[in-house]
């Protein structure tokens, strides 16, 4: 394998583990990188090598936010596990079923999310409202089936979905909803590695350099959006989405 190539691949993936850790998105940039980069193999194998700096990068953001922010322990355990399940699940329904509707229909969903966030300056600022413990476990759970489907079944912009789920349906402010995202997160980047695992296409010689740079930089990011606070994740967040949204218009159109 060539060093240089493997040299910059680690540069893009320390970039996606930095911006994954603070909003999600991350994969917009290590996955668009590896498939220009290594055209001679199969996408699945390319897709399954991504999976271990990806797994990298959010347990590392998870354990850096939980030793400084609080988490809803009772049922964040549960949403991980059922998020686990449901991203195999999605993984399993992505070999039978084609995704190529999902693209156009999470567009519409992320202009959506782009213009309220964008007009609603309190948006993930404070704490929006006192959630009862049952709806807590209720919606939680719900969002781990459904978001952890999507994430095994098409994947992109599942950090920012989590983010968003956790402050508008839960009530968090961005830090906190960024803390339990990179725990959900992380279990469904563990059911993908290890359907992909099972699969025998991992190249591990690419993926093992991109882990490390991966979890680097997912340490400085997590730091980062913890020093800086919600303002900082905010803008992060906007940016994140408009970048996804020009990805996906941009592949629509072409």
């Amino acid at each position: 394998m060539d060093y240089e190539l493997i040299g910059t691949l680690c540069g893009f993936a320390f970039v996606a583990g930095f911006i994954d850790a603070i909003i999600g998105g991350g994969g917009l940039i290590q996955t668009p990188a590896i498939l220009f980069s290594l055209p001679q193999y199969p996408v699945p194998a390319l897709i399954g090598t991504t999976k271990i700096p990806s797994l990298a990068g959010s347990t590392m953001g998870a354990f850096q936010y939980s030793r400084r922010v609080a988490v809803v322990g009772r049922f964040i355990g549960p949403m991980m596990a059922i998020a686990f399940g449901a991203s195999w699940l999605g993984s399993l329904t992505l070999t039978l079923v084609p995704n190529y509707f999902m693209k156009p229909l999470a567009l519409v969903i992320l202009i959506g999310v782009f213009i309220y966030t964008l007009t609603k300056k309190d948006f993930g600022q404070m704490p929006l409202r006192v959630v009862s413990p049952r709806q807590q476990q209720i919606r939680m759970w719900l969002m781990g089936a459904i978001i952890g489907f999507y994430d095994g079944f098409f994947g992109p912009g599942t950090g920012s979905f989590l983010v968003l789920g956790f402050i508008a349906l839960i009530g968090f402010d961005f830090l906190k909803a960024s803390a339990h995202a990179k725990l959900v997160n992380a279990s469904t980047n563990l059911a993908s590695l290890l359907f992909f695992v099972n699969k025998g296409v991992i190249l591990y010689s690419v993926a093992i350099p991109m882990a490390v740079a991966n979890l680097t930089g997912a340490f400085l990011g997590a730091r980062l959006a913890i020093l800086k606070g919600n303002s900082f994740i905010r803008i992060f967040f906007l940016i994140v989405i408009a970048v996804t949204i020009l990805r996906f218009a941009w592949d629509l159109w072409r």
